[in-house]
């Protein structure tokens, strides 16, 4: 069912700054008689028909120019877009300016436009109206925001996978076996006498194939949210290994300072780049040693908040020395439940038959000065956090709130199972089972409250 606001907003849909094209958006039910007192069409003469006396129809594209109407002053010669409702983003009636892409010039017109009856449009309140009028469920628009700051392949793609609604079909498909088991469930406490018991084992059953599917998208969420938001790295290792080389390798340019004296680095650097689509966020940091300098201590108290919050470490160490005391130290600092790969650095200054030293992790050899052994090291970088060669499959659950959905509902799905093994009454199961709908609709906005929706929506940039 279409909501209407009863007001009409307006804003700049496009970047700031200077553009070739600047579109200003408007929706709502002013957003014609607006376009109709300030846009003018052009006909033979420079301006042929005055403001106020064209009829525009949907989905249009109209040249003309745009006039103020209280002064007959040209702010821009610019093409309407029009759309009527509810063939629109919003669902309402919207009409866009394709201007100049001068910011002074936006402005002029923008504040034209709200002295003709619009307001100031809100972070993410043209998608918010298209929610609220069912253009878009809440996942869905949720994946517009991710569009709009997707940054590589990967992101893209979760972003465009999230849009076409393949998570809100997964939602709607569980939520539907979840009605039919509640169905079920209450039949059996209104009509006892009719139909029965309920049948326990085969209950049961149906409810394990739920939580089985719960648990499979819960599996690979973690990936869904490395592809979304980067796979933090972390360089550590002892000072003068080559940590800041590699880095710089990685990046390929000479981002961070590389010298033969050992605590260069006294301060975290933060890069970003990608492995094959995923983006990937490297944190060259201080290296980890006994009794460090005031100064340098400082920087290792970084180090240690970085790996605190690193999805993987990569922990360099000179192949031409070999595992030395100081490694054994820095080992023995990181903390045992953090995945990681120990980076040989330095093979370009070994013969290449040199055996790397036993760890009981995944090991690469490479020369951060000749880029020997780089493409194995990314290989296994996306390997180490389960993103080689990730499937579709994996996109599904990019939001952390998506996630704890679906793990609330898992966890109610649980409770009634365990009530069903253990014969308690079918309105305890029947609790259980509205709960697991209520978190799962959640994500598509079916049973979210409005403090939820506009704190998703208030994250979005003005003019989407």
């Amino acid at each position: 069912m279409r909501i209407g606001t009863g007001d009409t907003i307006a804003a700049v849909a496009t970047p700031p700054g200077e553009g070739g094209i600047g579109i200003i958006r408007v929706s709502g039910p002013l957003a014609f008689p607006i376009a109709a007192r300030i846009f003018q069409r052009a006909r033979n003469a420079p301006w042929g028909n005055p403001p106020g006396k064209t009829v525009f129809e949907s989905h249009r594209i109209y040249f003309g120019a745009i006039r103020d109407p209280q002064t007959g002053e040209v702010l821009d010669r610019a093409l309407l877009l029009t759309f009527r409702a509810p063939h629109s983003y919003t669902g309402e009636d919207v009409v866009e300016f394709s201007c100049h892409g001068s910011p002074f010039l936006l402005q002029r017109v923008l504040k034209l436009i709200w002295q003709e009856g619009a307001r100031p449009a809100q972070p993410g309140e043209f998608t918010q109206r298209a929610f609220l009028n069912g253009k878009l469920d809440l996942a869905q628009a949720e994946a517009v925001a991710d569009l709009v700051r997707a940054r590589t392949e990967s992101q893209l793609r979760a972003a465009l996978y999230l849009h076409e609604g393949v998570l809100s079909r997964t939602v709607r498909q569980l939520n539907e076996g979840l009605l039919a088991l509640l169905a079920e469930v209450e039949a059996t406490i209104d009509f006892a006498e009719e139909i029965g018991e309920l049948d326990r084992e085969a209950f049961a059953q149906r409810l394990e194939e739920l939580i089985d599917r719960l648990t499979g998208l819960l599996q690979r969420a973690q990936a869904g949210r490395l592809l979304r938001e980067g796979v933090r790295i972390a360089i550590v290792g002892r000072p003068n290994v080559g940590k800041s080389s590699l880095l710089n390798a990685l990046l390929g340019e000479e981002r961070a300072i590389v010298t033969p004296i050992p605590g260069t680095t006294r301060d975290l650097i933060e890069e970003a780049f990608q492995i094959q689509g995923v983006p990937i966020v490297v944190l060259d940091t201080a290296g980890l040693r006994e009794n460090p300098d005031p100064v340098e201590q400082l920087g290792i108290e970084r180090t240690r908040r970085a790996i605190e919050h690193a999805d993987l470490l990569l922990v360099v160490m000179d192949l031409g020395e070999g595992l030395t005391h100081a490694d054994r130290v820095l080992l023995a600092m990181l903390p045992a439940e953090k995945p990681r790969l120990y980076v040989w650095n330095k093979a370009d200054l070994v013969p290449e038959s040199t055996p790397l030293p036993a760890l009981d992790s995944a090991m690469v050899r490479v020369s951060a000065l000749t880029g020997e052994g780089l493409p194995t090291l990314c290989e296994a970088i996306l390997q180490a956090v389960n993103l080689s060669g990730v499937g579709e499959e994996s996109l599904m659950l990019t939001h952390q709130r998506h996630v704890q959905a679906v793990e609330e509902a898992r966890q109610h799905l649980i409770s009634a199972l365990q009530a069903t093994h253990s014969a308690l009454p079918p309105d305890i199961i029947a609790v259980d089972l509205r709960a697991a709908w209520l978190a799962l609709g959640t994500i598509t906005g079916e049973t979210v409250d409005e403090e939820l929706v506009n704190r998703i929506f208030r994250d979005f940039c003005i003019g989407k």
